[in-house]
């Protein structure tokens, strides 16, 4: 019989151990899901600190495999892994997870619809200082491409938590988008329900819809609290699935709402915004901004920096808003 672990009891320390970053509840997940679940095997990419893998190496040592910095080859051997009916958890760092290893994810991975996890770490511009070769974004568009392919980006750790859990009940491929070393404010309950591919409606709002996912969440939550005194309601949809999308949600607040927001720490070509833009040209054409890294690699800096200056805050999902509104 095969094992249930999407009714893992979450523990204190998922919470309170995660220091409020995705990255960190992921790797707690993984280890408490192993308890359950003899099948599965974690491949680091150099990751175990990255990702809070020292305590799954501690208890299960035989089910780690640390691969180095080598992406493409950790791939290849989630792909037979899998095969021989293990359950792979692949940890990277984003912008080499994706990038470096598009060839095996796309062949090994995807077409081979394969029943492997990968947790990719330090998303968007959360490696600021580290220049553009460290910066992900244009994950998301390279995974949504993919056939076969999950993409999940949780909104902070209680999500992560809730999301890792859930890929139980996925039989193919799926991509968790997570943060780097910075602190991700809770915008989530921690007991919050979690389906794949249905979005959750944070804040109701009439004027206009903003769809925020991962670390963009909680500004644009932000972003509405301070709408709300200009006398603008919004509403705000966690779109913590980006594949498979939420379209039932998306085409209901186009309809009540009449003007939508997206807003990611990801290039606006291809991810979350260009998902929403190619459902409503389509179905219900519907006033829009996108509010993302524009067509450039970003600027070195300390990540809030770097976030300020493209507009990836607060601020930017406001003034997007308030220019849409007029």
């Amino acid at each position: 019989m095969i094992p249930d672990t999407t009714n893992v009891e979450i523990p204190p320390e998922a919470v309170e151990g995660a220091a409020k970053q995705s990255r960190l509840s992921f790797g707690l997940a993984v280890t408490a899901m192993a308890s359950h679940d003899d099948r599965i095997v974690v491949i680091s990419a150099d990751t175990l600190d990255l990702i809070g893998l020292r305590s799954f190496k501690d208890r299960f040592p035989s089910r780690l495999i640390e691969i180095g910095i080598a992406e493409q080859n950790a791939m290849g051997v989630a792909s037979g892994l899998a095969t021989v009916g293990l359950r792979p958890f692949v940890c990277g760092y984003a912008p080499f997870i994706t990038a470096r290893s598009m060839e095996q994810l796309r062949n090994d991975i995807a077409y081979a619809n394969q029943r492997v996890v990968i947790g990719a770490a330090a998303s968007g511009v959360s490696l600021g200082v580290a220049g553009g070769t460290h910066h992900a974004v244009e994950d998301l568009a390279l995974m949504r491409t993919l056939p076969n392919m999950t993409v999940l980006v949780p909104a902070d750790a209680h999500q992560a938590w809730h999301a890792t859990k859930a890929t139980s009940g996925i039989s193919g491929p799926v991509y968790i988008r997570l943060g780097g070393r910075i602190e991700e404010p809770p915008v989530t309950e921690q007991e919050s329900a979690f389906r794949v591919g249905k979005a959750q409606l944070v804040r109701e709002g009439t004027d206009i819809t903003i769809i925020a996912c991962g670390c963009m969440v909680a500004p644009a939550l932000t972003a509405a609290e301070g709408l709300k005194i200009r006398g603008v309601s919004a509403r705000v949809l966690n779109m913590h699935t980006v594949k498979p999308l939420d379209e039932k949600a998306i085409l209901l607040s186009a309809s009540e709402t009449r003007k939508i927001v997206t807003a990611e720490e990801h290039r606006v070509t291809g991810g979350l915004g260009g998902a929403v833009a190619e459902l409503l040209s389509q179905r219900l054409p519907t006033p829009m901004r996108l509010v993302g890294m524009p067509d450039k690699f970003a600027i070195v800096g300390p990540t809030d920096k770097v976030r300020e200056h493209y507009h990836m805050d607060a601020n930017g999902i406001s003034q997007a808003c308030l220019d849409l509104m007029e």
